[in-house]
């Protein structure tokens, strides 16, 4: 099932969704892309796409295997 951000409408990658579920809840069934989540949270998009590669690389099993930037064009 294709998930879409509740703010601005845009589909959702995988690793978008898990990083939603990290910070702010992992229980959510709706979510905030990259860019509306730095919007909220005050901090740029990069440093989103930072955190989101510390947690794979410390194991979280929220997010895929593949590499950050492969779902987030």
């Amino acid at each position: 099932m294709d998930e879409y951000c509740r703010k601005c409408g845009k589909e959702l990658a995988h690793d978008e969704i898990a990083l939603y579920r990290k910070i702010y809840n992992r229980g959510a069934k709706d979510f905030l892309c990259i860019s509306c989540s730095s919007q909220y949270l005050q901090v740029s998009e990069e440093l989103l796409l930072t955190k989101m590669q510390e947690f794979k690389d410390m194991g979280c099993t929220l997010f895929s295997s593949s590499s950050i930037s492969e779902g987030l064009a």
